[in-house]
């Protein structure tokens, strides 16, 4: 590796994105199995032998790459990703041994998420895809701890990171009644009143609030609260994150694992609060989509195929072989990039 130094003086976000695209396509996308036509993100690079045979695949992961790939889309539409996302859903889809769903609430939320976008664009028939998610996330809700959806089917713990993008999830598909009580749920249950922050779940066998903090719930939540047009909840939450957990306005990193990801989420959502929030927390979120973003990319090293960005983005990359060589990390980097590229 060697330093960040062409690329330093990169300072267009678009261009930015364009690089942290070719990246993590570069380094991450493979075909399933050799099979020609396929496409899927390796775990990790450079890849162990079981992330080459995409043994463990992270579906949760494989979303948000959907995702930042539909980004890119919208970005700079070409012929060639239009196919690429085409061949992307289909080998999900075969590598979930045929079925749209799993164990967790959570993940096949943001599975429909990224789908709910392929057909925005119409690049992908997904119809099936979304009415299967939809029903499964339905069969989670229950009037245990007074509502809200399981974090995973037979568990006993109800969370943020499931209700949060299924209530987006919901809104999207026009069940705004549904998006409305989870939205309502996380309020009454998982906000914090002293700070605005976002805890992570409550468990109904002992009845125990987990109240971690985690830039992942924080931008769920946000999301939900701008589709329902909560403006003063969504509002609230910008100004908590600021306060809390964005040290010289750079959001704070959680590692790597699922972990790279929690950041990056936070920053798509807090790009959709600068262009529907009224009021002076729109700007305060264009503020630290583009320090973050900023901090991000002047913290990068370069390597095969551009840039390797950190995961802990007010710092540069610490060492090969770190948390920086998984998916998550590179992926939460390109969703930044794309967040800021959207309010350049």
């Amino acid at each position: 590796m060697t330093a960040h130094s062409a690329g330093a003086s990169v300072t267009d976000p678009a261009a930015r994105a364009t690089a942290a695209e070719r990246a993590v396509r570069t380094r991450h996308l493979r075909r399933l199995w050799g099979m020609p036509g396929t496409a899927l993100g390796r775990s990790g690079w450079p890849p162990t032998f079981g992330q080459r045979l995409h043994w463990h695949w992270n579906y949760w992961w494989q979303a948000h790459l959907l995702d930042s790939l539909v980004d890119a889309q919208l970005r700079d539409p070409t012929a060639d990703r239009a196919r690429l996302i085409a061949q992307f859903v289909t080998t999900v889809h075969w590598r979930n041994f045929g079925t749209w769903v799993n164990e967790y609430y959570d993940d096949i939320a943001w599975m429909g998420l990224a789908l709910q976008r392929v057909r925005d664009l119409d690049l992908s028939r997904v119809d099936s895809a979304i009415t299967d998610i939809d029903e499964r996330l339905h069969e989670g809700w229950t009037d245990d701890l007074g509502g809200g959806i399981w974090w995973r089917r037979g568990d006993f713990f109800k969370n943020t990171p499931a209700n949060g993008p299924a209530a987006i999830f919901h809104a999207r598909v026009g069940d705004h009644d549904r998006a409305r009580e989870m939205t309502q749920w996380l309020t009454d249950t998982l906000v914090d009143p002293q700070t605005g922050l976002v805890w992570d779940g409550v468990r109904a066998d002992t009845g125990e609030l987990v109240k971690h903090i985690f830039t992942y719930c924080q931008g769920v939540y946000l999301g939900a609260c701008l589709e329902q047009s909560s403006w003063d909840s969504a509002a609230r939450t910008v100004r908590a994150v600021e306060e809390h957990l964005a040290p010289d306005g750079v959001l704070r990193g959680q590692n790597g694992g699922d972990g790279g990801l929690f950041a990056a989420i936070l920053a798509r959502y807090l790009a959709l609060a600068a262009t529907r929030l009224p009021g002076q927390e729109a700007d305060t979120a264009v503020r630290l989509v583009r320090t973050s973003a900023d901090a991000c990319w002047d913290g990068a090293t370069e390597t095969v195929g551009g840039p390797l960005f950190s995961a802990e983005w007010s710092q540069p990359v610490s060492k090969p072989g770190g948390p920086e060589r998984d998916l998550s990390v590179q992926t939460g980097a390109w969703m930044l990039l794309e967040a800021a590229a959207t309010l350049a």
